[in-house]
């Protein structure tokens, strides 16, 4: 009894002083840095973060914007490629993470062989004969000094990574395809008053002809005419070009061919979204390119250990069992069994330069990977701002550019009104008339600048709405991990 304790015993202490030394992982942990972020934008507005979390572009109040986003999700090419991006780094980590156990492998091989034909004395045997052989083996590299910890890490941090690049793809294809649509509906709009403008030019040069054919005024003032209509026909096509293009980026954005799209409401009957708040800055923390830069940190930060570990010794168990025989008949039952077991130990003396060298560029991808995630932040403090103050600005163009709509058609109205009294030349009307055709058509464009500013706005802080519009979110790129290796929800 005393013998079969001891025979327990040893193995026992074996797998002890395995677990022991397995704790030792080399290369530096970890730590997440601070960074110091304004309390405050360059804009002020209540703070009310919540909005950003909403499902923004409902509040256009568009039933053919909401179902074009809805498409858009299904079926973009990019957010299809960052899927599989993913999957890709996915299957990374678990090959990264075979490593950790036991490879049990097997082989199989029948040969038919020629023994010497010169002996002595002279065999009168057939020299040829076949041999049956078969074999379940075992490897397994103990990682004592955590190269395998330390590359799981990084193959983990590259999922992660991975997964918040999808989720940036998820946000700027929403956030285009708003955009791109406030951006159709500007153009449709535009173009409808170039072609209004060019129905009523149409309409006063007809006039302006009889009146010269009646002798009431000269050939200048219908050349004059037929001038502006002409600029009004130029700008027409040149809107048409706009749209098709528009609507083409619009279909590849959606998964379509190029065609054309749907239509809601018009430009001016678009509500427009509430301003989300700018504070605390800390909002930027949640965007999937901060987050995605910071797990290209980690990576990176793992990436040192998996170099320094090339340093110390590795350790390997290879285990085989297995049969050879003459005789297929008793193959796997014969006595002539084969079997080993052996431990090898193996480790570096003089590499010149070689483990050095990966150790000192696995530092400076840990140094530039530190400065990207510095330089994420920035920008997004900077995209943020930029956003705020665009909401701002653009509000205060529309009104200018409103106001100078309704001056310039009283001053067209009254040009008008003063040349059929003969008091001034149609020059006055033809200025008039191009100055407001132009202020018309700047007018929409502010009014979808402003819309756009807003998205920007979203766009920019990131948001739970990339969460709440992504079933895959909590998928397959996280419910393969152990839970305390899952990243936290953002947002």
């Amino acid at each position: 009894m005393r013998h079969s304790r001891k025979k327990f015993r040893a193995p026992l202490l074996a797998a002890a002083l395995v677990a022991v030394l397995s704790g030792c992982t080399v290369g530096p942990d970890y730590v997440r840095r601070l960074f110091e972020t304004p309390t405050n934008w360059r804009v002020d507005y209540p703070q009310a973060a919540q909005l950003t979390n909403l499902r923004w572009w409902e509040q256009f109040q568009d039933p053919v914007l909401n179902q074009l986003v809805e498409t858009a999700l299904r079926n973009n090419q990019d957010i299809r490629i960052a899927a599989e991006r993913v999957e890709q780094y996915l299957g990374q980590l678990q090959t990264t993470r075979s490593q950790f156990f036991p490879q049990l492998s097997y082989g199989l091989e029948v040969s038919r062989n020629q023994a010497s034909t010169v002996s002595y004395p002279p065999s009168s045997l057939n020299p040829w004969y076949k041999l049956y052989q078969g074999s379940a083996s075992a490897d397994w590299q103990i990682d004592l000094f955590g190269r395998v910890r330390r590359q799981s890490e990084a193959a983990q941090a590259q999922v992660f990574a991975s997964e918040q690049g999808r989720r940036g793809t998820l946000l700027t294809v929403v956030s285009s395809v708003a955009a791109g649509y406030i951006t159709l509906r500007s153009l449709d709009r535009q173009l409808e008053i170039a072609r209004a403008t060019a129905g009523n030019y149409a309409g006063t040069l007809r006039i302006f002809q009889l009146r010269f054919q009646a002798g009431v005024v000269s050939q200048v003032e219908v050349s004059q005419i037929e001038s502006q209509y002409q600029q009004a026909l130029i700008a027409i096509p040149q809107f048409e070009q706009q749209v098709a293009v528009q609507e083409n980026m619009l279909s590849v954005l959606l998964g379509q061919n190029p065609g054309a799209i749907p239509r809601g409401r018009a430009l001016e009957d678009i509500a427009l979204p509430v301003v989300p708040p700018g504070l605390p800055s800390s909002l930027i923390e949640r965007r999937p390119d901060v987050l995605q830069a910071e797990q290209n940190l980690i990576t990176a930060n793992a990436n040192i250990g998996v170099a320094r570990s090339l340093y110390f010794p590795t350790i390997s168990i290879t285990g085989l069992l297995g049969s050879v025989s003459a005789a297929s008949s008793d193959f796997m039952t014969g006595p002539a069994q084969v079997a080993a077991i052996a431990a090898g130990i193996s480790g570096p003396i003089f590499t010149f330069g070689n483990i050095e060298g990966q150790v000192r560029s696995a530092e400076a991808g840990e140094r530039a990977a530190m400065a990207s995630y510095q330089l994420a932040i920035l920008n997004a403090l900077r995209d943020t701002n930029d956003a705020l103050v665009g909401v701002q600005k653009t509000a205060e163009a529309l009104v200018a550019n409103q106001a100078r709509v309704k001056a310039l058609r009283e001053y067209a109205r009254l040009s008008r009104l003063r040349f059929e009294n003969g008091t001034a030349s149609y020059l006055d009307v033809l200025y008039a008339d191009n100055e407001l055709f132009s202020a018309e058509l700047a007018a929409v464009s502010a009014n979808s600048d402003r819309a756009v500013q807003l998205i920007s706005v979203y766009k920019a802080l990131g948001g739970g709405w990339v969460d709440a519009v992504d079933p895959q979110t909590t998928g397959k790129a996280t419910e393969d991990m152990p839970a305390g290796e899952q990243p936290e929800k953002q947002g």
